[in-house]
């Protein structure tokens, strides 16, 4: 025998799985936010690009330079020639749905993260034109949805890591790299686009 629920207690049900559910969503914004602002702390940033970049705000989709899908996750990270100097941080590994990071043309310092590697989504990584120095991470071959690596104008040392090959649909520009080392990959197509 069914029980019918009375108005009240079906209201009150709804409330409950609709603020359920937006806490999950401001809960994935708020460690994206948190990563992102990571990200703002270890940057200067003279131009105030990062000005809209507010902790308090639950969801960084609100903020300038940051894209997000219709889930709310940030999809895009756009601050390419933007005056920022500083160094990239580990907790952009945080950004799983993330698929553009751009911070190309910038004084950015420092080592690649190897954070960067659990980036799934991952289509394009443009870090050119920066002052970014130590090797590119072997994490960076685990990027199957990886299309774009662009890493040429930096201080970059050491090899180029194999693993990058296994990355079916990779094009990368390594060109004024004097630095690094290895023999041409087998299947990694390199190319200059003048960036």
């Amino acid at each position: 025998m069914a029980t019918a629920w009375s108005p009240a207690f079906a209201a009150a049900l709804l409330v409950v799985v609709v603020a359920a559910a937006a806490a999950g969503v401001a809960s994935a914004s708020n460690s994206e936010g948190d990563a992102l602002y990571a990200l703002r702390r270890a940057l200067a940033d003279p131009r105030g690009v990062l000005q809209s970049w507010d902790p308090t705000l639950v969801n960084p989709c609100t903020w300038f330079h940051v894209t997000c899908n219709r889930d709310g996750r940030v999809t895009r990270l756009d601050l390419g020639n933007s005056n920022l100097s500083g160094h990239l941080v580990p907790e952009l590994g945080h950004l799983e749905h993330l698929q553009y990071l751009e911070l190309y043309k910038n004084n950015i310092q420092g080592t690649i993260p190897t954070e960067l590697g659990s980036l799934k989504n991952l289509i394009s990584l443009d870090l050119y034109n920066n002052n970014i120095t130590g090797t590119i991470p072997k994490e960076l071959g685990k990027l199957s949805s990886l299309v774009f690596l662009r890493l040429n104008d930096n201080n970059l040392t050491g090899p180029i890591p194999r693993e990058l090959a296994k990355i079916s649909n990779l094009k990368v520009i390594f060109d004024k790299n004097p630095r690094l080392e290895g023999p041409e990959l087998q299947g990694l197509a390199t190319y200059d686009t003048n960036c």
